[in-house]
């Protein structure tokens, strides 16, 4: 027993260490990628109906690090500030799926060919769903109001540099924190306690592996980080490396809450659409990454951890580092507590982009001095000289359903 879970800390320690030099690079790019471009800049180009549109609401998802659920709120904005249909799906499907983060600690755990595959997927199905709901689901053209944009880039340098850290170290470190630790965990089990013999006994056939390998992602809640452990698991395990592809795409695009946003806020048709675009182009990137990796002559050297390349020394003091990081930041994260003046329930906040979306809807109301938000206990408390019913409809604006307590 003991043995047993000797085996399972060094695997979940060694995973950790091997993601942490390039997953706080990943948090640094983030942060600079968030303070100069921003969700305001993206909003800005997506409001016509084209295939350009498309194309753009691809490319600028992909580097975003923007998890499952917290792509939902800044969905919804682009929505409501008049971009189409066809690029708010395709934004919806590429921005979870990978970011600048993710890829760096896909290179880590799973090496050059899946951190090249990956975000290509990402925008080959971005543009797929985008095109699709274009062709087969045409809306029409509304004209887009002329709004003013606060960019980041009015900052001074002092503030730019706080701002990228503040993001990339604490916003961030709180979003994917809870995920990361999940699915290092989970992981270093699978890694730890299955053998490869296993997979090659009972599961002998390469389709059932994409099969199975659906019916896992699909109504998983995983973000693009924490699935990366768990892809480099299933490898380990015996899988081929499509079919962990197929998880790290679908498995971040799909789940419970993104599914019920596309079907209530885009229509029946999108939905369909959406679905049987991640599950057809995952499929298809899965098959296509074998047959390349087999053409390759299956070299493990492309699919292998370069996390290890890194120095023992540095990847130890990242390691740690990024534990505290992350620890620090949950700690806080759990100790916040919304006892305001006006209180409201918030059934569909979920992560820390909605936190922040709703933060900054509040905090940019006249009157408002104070806001308090709780995910855990799904609470938004504001104080000011604001009425009850404005906040609500802040609230509602932001993309959120409240409730008053």
């Amino acid at each position: 027993m003991i043995e047993f879970i000797i085996n399972i800390i060094k695997a979940t320690v060694e995973l950790w260490t091997s993601m942490a030099p390039y997953l706080l690079l990943g948090m640094f790019i983030a942060g600079i990628l968030h303070v100069f471009i921003g969700t305001d800049f993206i909003t800005r180009y997506l409001g016509k109906n084209n295939l350009g549109t498309i194309i753009k609401a691809s490319l600028f998802g992909i580097p975003l690090p923007i998890c499952s659920c917290g792509v939902i709120p800044v969905a919804a904005s682009l929505q409501k500030e008049g971009a189409s249909k066809s690029a708010t799906l395709s934004f919806l499907v590429s921005t979870p799926t990978t970011g600048a983060d993710s890829i760096l600690a896909s290179y880590s755990l799973l090496g050059p060919l899946f951190a090249i595959f990956r975000p290509l997927a990402a925008f080959v199905t971005g543009i797929t769903i985008g095109l699709l709901n274009f062709i087969f689901n045409r809306e029409p053209q509304e004209k887009v109001l002329e709004k003013h944009y606060h960019s980041k880039n009015e900052l001074n340098t002092k503030s730019k540099i706080t701002e990228v850290f503040k993001y990339g170290f604490v916003e961030l470190a709180e979003d994917i924190g809870k995920w990361l630790v999940i699915g290092v965990l989970i992981g270093g089990i699978l890694t730890a306690v299955i053998p490869q013999e296993f997979i090659e006994k009972f599961l002998p056939y390469q389709w059932m592996h994409f099969i199975i390998m659906l019916g896992i992602a699909l109504p998983l809640y995983v973000c693009a980080t924490g699935s990366i452990p768990i892809g480099a698991a299933f490898i380990q395990m015996g899988f081929s490396p499509g079919t962990a592809l197929v998880f790290l795409i679908a498995g971040p695009a799909t789940n419970a809450v993104t599914l019920s946003f596309v079907r209530t806020k885009l229509g029946k048709r999108a939905f369909y659409l959406y679905i049987i675009s991640i599950v057809s182009i995952s499929l298809i990137a899965g098959i296509v990454f074998n047959y390349v990796f087999a053409i390759l002559g299956g070299e493990l050297s492309i699919i292998s951890p370069h996390g290890e390349h890194v120095s023992h020394t540095l990847r130890i003091v990242s390691g740690v580092l990024l534990a505290i990081i992350i620890f620090i930041r949950l700690i806080k994260f759990k100790q916040e507590k919304a006892e305001m003046k006006n209180e409201f329930i918030v059934g569909d906040m979920i992560c820390k982009h909605c936190k922040m979306t709703i933060e900054n809807k509040l905090n940019s109301m006249k009157g408002v001095t104070k806001v308090s938000v709780n995910i855990d206990e799904k609470t938004v408390g504001v104080d000011g000289d604001v009425s009850i019913d404005k906040i609500e409809e802040a609230i509602r604006e932001a993309g959120y359903s409240p409730e008053r307590k």
